[in-house]
């Protein structure tokens, strides 16, 4: 496990309670590009949000993450098999692999070695998936107080992998033949608390909180919650979702 960067197995539980799911025209997509549906691997899968919207459209779906604490918070579904591995280091067949996605991780890996895994575990002409999604959007006023908070107050605690995110994956090595792919939102109706605890999720956030033992978060909550009004009221909260999709 010596490559694993680990910012997320100390907040798992709350990464499954409070990251957003993804829609499922994602999947519905996905799902029509390799030429057979036997096997897609979920690799990075955290506690399985990406796996469970696959596991429909697949006879068997792979779901692995090198955190046994985000396995152990996995979310339970029939067709899905978990793991914990490497991502470049899967301990799958060789080219048994339909479809292989990443959610919101690849920005962590050694790039070389897992390009090299897929390889191996692919099909030949299987489908890649890597997407990630910007800086979630409600309106201009909530809008501006988060990106105050992003850039800084947590900003220098972003790790430095970070900056992939940021460029909507643009920046990404990608060495694969590339696929067009759809204008994809990611949509929650969400309150003022659902909000506040998914921005304790991220890694920058976590951080802090271990550097300085007190939570930015609680500093932005009230400046927020003028901006959002009644703190039970739901309101769609939208984050942009970047792919990249390329065939092996």
């Amino acid at each position: 496990m010596a490559s694993f960067k680990d910012h997320f197995s100390g907040g798992a539980r709350g990464y499954s309670a409070y990251r957003p799911g993804y829609p499922q025209e994602l999947f519905s997509w996905l799902a029509r590009l390799p030429a057979e549906r036997e096997l897609a691997w979920d690799c990075a899968t955290g506690n399985g949000q990406a796996a469970v919207g696959l596991a429909p459209h697949f006879m068997r779906v792979v779901a692995s993450d090198a955190s046994a604490q985000q396995i152990a918070n996995r979310r339970e579904h029939p067709g899905i098999e978990y793991l914990v591995a490497l991502a470049e280091a899967s301990a799958l067949r060789e080219r048994s692999c339909d479809l292989v996605t990443v959610a919101q991780s690849a920005h962590w890996f050694d790039f070389e070695r897992f390009y090299a895994e897929v390889r191996r575990v692919a099909k030949p002409r299987g489908v890649l998936a890597l997407w990630t999604y910007s800086m979630f959007r409600v309106d201009p006023a909530c809008d501006a107080l988060v990106d105050r908070f992003y850039e800084d107050v947590i900003g220098p605690y972003w790790p430095p992998e970070r900056r992939h995110v940021e460029s909507g994956y643009a920046t990404l090595p990608f060495p694969l033949e590339e696929i067009a792919a759809p204008r994809i939102d990611l949509t929650s109706d969400w309150n003022l608390h659902q909000v506040i605890r998914y921005l304790g999720t991220w890694s920058a956030v976590q951080r802090y909180r271990k550097q300085h033992g007190e939570d930015p978060v609680g500093e932005l909550e009230p400046a927020l919650a003028v901006s959002w009004g009644s703190p039970d009221q739901p309101r769609r909260v939208t984050w942009p979702v970047h792919l990249r999709v390329g065939r092996v």
